[in-house]
């Protein structure tokens, strides 16, 4: 019986490792910096420092003439 068991386990572990030796056999990496420059288009648009420069302007307006509103 162990001996059955010893055959087994030989069995599975060259039949694992022939396994692993063909799958890294096939798996190739290929690592190569592209032709041309990586290009990162941004169009964003930025109203922020308007906004804020009236929001200014009115909080003036309005303290120099609270009659306004």
């Amino acid at each position: 019986m162990a001996t059955r068991i010893q055959k087994i386990r030989t069995c599975l572990g060259v039949t694992s490792l022939a396994a692993a030796a063909m799958l890294s056999a096939c798996a190739t990496v290929k690592l190569q910096a592209p032709d041309k420059p990586i290009e990162i288009n941004l169009n964003v648009k930025i109203d922020q420092e308007v906004r804020v420069t009236l929001d200014r302007e009115i909080d003036d307006l309005i303290t120099a003439n609270p009659a306004i509103f």
